[in-house]
Order: structure tokens, then sequence, then C-alpha cells
């Protein structure tokens, strides 16, 4: 299988990075913006900016009152979203082709004309939003901490890892309209920024309206980053959270490779093989066997550094500890045997399927815009599709043995034990 996306690249004076993939097999264009900054880019005190700063970016610009960047859209049969992870802040429109300039207007007028319109009052109801949303999806949702928990324990306090993406409630309330006006203006600036631009397009066309509507907004600065302190663990790390649940719940998370680093796509792979579909080893061991509700293992990727994590929601009557020394048995038989041509297949294969499944689409998250982003802030060429592919269809069981040995094996990790609190059990 090949795959390729296309496509060419221009910097703008001012340093934006301008990305276009021409595809006329429909009528359909997508806009697609990553700016180089997330949650990794606050400090403790003032975390939850980033996050919070993606709110704001839907309040209202120079030349678009509150509410017009969703009706203009939405009259022109567009739709938007956006996200913001530890690492980057992207933001997305999907417009039938004819739209594309006002999707690069929008884009535009935010990017040079948020803080026109930023008053006191937009800031303080969207940082009241962004605490509703922590109390609803942390403090307030079965096994809502655990994650913060479970960063808190692999991460020291000054890694920019350290702390969830929406932040700490306390530094959430604690953040200014002068520190979101100061973010904006080190991080939402074209230099820091890259526009994919994919679908039924025009590339001079492209070209000419990007330059018309981000040209004379000025450069700014790249960002400086202090380098992340190194990470040490010298024994595993084991916990207890009692919370609001009637399933006991087991969280393993180990240190492992960065986003496309080698052994990145080995330990894709091991997660799979361990939980991935009802032909996986753990659904087999513990689900199949009635020990446990359900089992996900995942290679969480970051630029800096990544997380290797696996959760087993358990039955009333299973020990956490049994199936924590379950998990560990087949890591173990993984590191000692590697996996089996079987399992290595069903990895590629399932791969190169997810692969063909979102690249279909010119749009949204995952799509063709939003991989060309994402290979060019990661591996500095937009079209490496195929590349990422090849990592997965050229690997061999001993690659994956030898990165599970190295990366789980000879480490330590973090345990979480969820468990009911006193009276929430069924």
């Amino acid at each position: 299988m090949r795959i390729a996306i296309p496509s060419q690249v221009f910097t703008l004076d001012n340093g934006l990075r301008l990305i276009v993939h021409e595809d006329a097999s429909t009528p359909i264009a997508s806009v697609n913006i990553w700016y180089g900054v997330g949650s990794r880019d606050e400090r403790p005190g003032r975390t939850g900016l980033a996050h919070l700063f993606e709110h704001l970016m839907f309040e209202g610009s120079s030349n678009v009152p509150t509410g017009e960047f969703d009706r203009l859209l939405e009259q022109a049969g567009g739709i938007n979203n956006g996200s913001t992870t530890a690492d980057r802040t992207n933001y997305w429109e999907t417009v039938p082709a004819n739209a594309v300039e006002l999707a690069l207007f929008l884009e535009a007028d935010r990017m040079g004309g948020l803080l026109d319109a930023l008053s006191a009052d937009r800031f303080e109801a969207q940082r009241d939003v962004v605490m509703n949303e922590r109390r609803e999806h942390y403090e307030n949702r079965p096994y809502g901490q655990a994650h913060e928990r479970i960063l808190g324990a692999l991460y020291p306090p000054d890694h920019p890892y350290h702390w969830p993406v929406i932040g700490f409630m306390s530094d959430i309330a604690a953040i200014t309209l002068d520190d979101a006006v100061d973010f904006c203006r080190r991080f939402y600036v074209p230099c820091n920024a890259s526009i994919a631009v994919a679908g039924d397009v025009d590339t001079a066309a492209i070209i000419e309206q990007a330059n018309r509507h981000f040209g004379a907004i000025p450069a700014g600065r790249p960002p400086e980053r202090a380098p992340a302190p190194a990470i040490t663990m010298t024994s595993d790390t084991r916990m207890v959270l009692h919370d609001t649940v009637h399933l006991p719940r087991l969280y393993m998370a180990w240190h492992s490779p960065p986003a496309f680093a080698a052994g990145d796509a080995e330990m894709d792979a091991v997660a799979s093989v361990l939980a991935a579909g009802k032909a996986s080893r753990l659904y087999d061991s513990l689900v199949r066997a009635g020990r446990a509700i359900a089992v996900t293992a995942y290679q969480h990727g970051g630029r800096l550094t990544s997380s290797f994590e696996v959760v087993i929601t358990a039955r009333p009557e299973s020990d956490l500890d049994a199936l924590e020394e379950t998990v560990r048995g087949e890591l173990g038989a993984i590191t000692r045997d590697g996996i089996t041509n079987a399992e290595r297949d069903r990895v590629c294969n399932g791969m190169a399927t997810a692969f063909v499944d979102e690249l279909q689409c010119v749009g949204g998250f995952g799509g063709r815009a939003d991989r060309l982003n994402l290979y060019a802030s990661h591996l500095g060429e937009p079209d490496s599709a195929q590349r990422d592919l090849d990592r997965y269809q050229r690997m061999r069981p001993d690659d994956v043995r030898d990165a599970a040995a190295r990366h789980l094996d000879e480490t330590h990790a973090v345990v979480l034990h969820v468990v009911p609190a006193s009276g929430s059990a069924a």
C-alpha cells in the first residue's frame, strides 16, 4: 500500500507556513491551523491558560462580533472545531469549496484582531465556562481525577507534562485578563503557526488569499522554551484513589518514547496486542475469563516524551492486585518471546485500515489537512503519511519484544487503584 498527500509548502514574509493540498474529487475544502502552543507552555500557578485561550478564540475579533464566527460558517454550509493538547492548539473549518476564503478570513481576523475585541466580561465568562468544564469532567465524573493523579506521579512538578491540559482549578481561577493578553502576544503569532488548506482549491488562489488576509499581521518572535527537566523514577509509584464509582479500576503507566521516535510505533503495537479488540491477550485473559468488564491500552504520544498506559475496569469481586499480576504476566511474555507473526500482521493491517479511513476526509480531526500539519510539525515534511505507515509495515516481532523490554520491563511504573468510596458500591 502506498499513501501520499501531495502538497506544496510556502512561507509568507511574516513567517506563517502555508501548506496546500489539491483534491478536486469532491467540492469541499478544509482550513486547518496549528499554533505551536499547548499546556506545556504554561507555568505552575497558571496552568489551564492554553485551553482557556482556545475558548477565547471563539469570542469575537476585530471584524467578527461574538457569535458571528459560527453563524457565518454555518450560513455558508461549513462546520468548525478546535482542540488543545500539551504540545499544540488547532482550529479547523470544513466548508464548501467556494467558501474557503471565508474560513481564511475568519482565522486571520482572530489571529491578528482577537485582542481588539477581548473584554474583561468575555474573558471572565469563558473562564467560568472552563471551570465548569473541569467540574464536569474531573471533579464530578467517575474516575475523572485518575489521569491527573497519573500525570502528577509520572512527571515532577517542574516538568511541563505534570499538569492536565485543562489545568488545576485554583490556577484557572487565578488567570487574569493580562495573562491572556500576554499569552496571545507570545504564541498566537504568524511565525508560530502553520495553515494547511486541503480539498477542491487552486494553489495560486490560496497563496493570494493567504497573503491578503494574513500578510499584514506582524510576525512576532519564535517562543523560547527552557529544556524539560530530566525524569527519574527509582521505584514503582503506587497510589489508591477512593472515588464515587461502582467498579474498581486499575491504571498502570510507564514512560515511553516520544511521538515518531524510535520505539514509538512498537509501543503502539504492544498496546494493540494487549487490548485492541476481542483477539487481544488481555481481553482473553481478563474479560473473556470473567475477571474484568473492559480493557484498554495505548501509547499516548507527546513531543517531549510519551506514556504507555493500561486501564482495566474490574468486576466488583475482582482483586486489583491479581489483575495487575496478569497484566505483568502478559507483558513478561511479550518481553520474553515477542509477539507472533499473526499478531504483527493484525497490527499492521489495523493501522493501514485506520490510515485509509481517516484520510478519506480532507477536514476534521485526523483528516488530510490535520495530518499535513501533524507531519510538518513533528517530521518537517507534510507529505509523510507513507513514512508514518512504513514504521508499522517494516516492524518485526523481535522489534516489539525489544521495545517492550526497554520501556516496560526495565523501567518503573505508576500504578493507581481506583476503588469505590464508602457507600458508593453497588
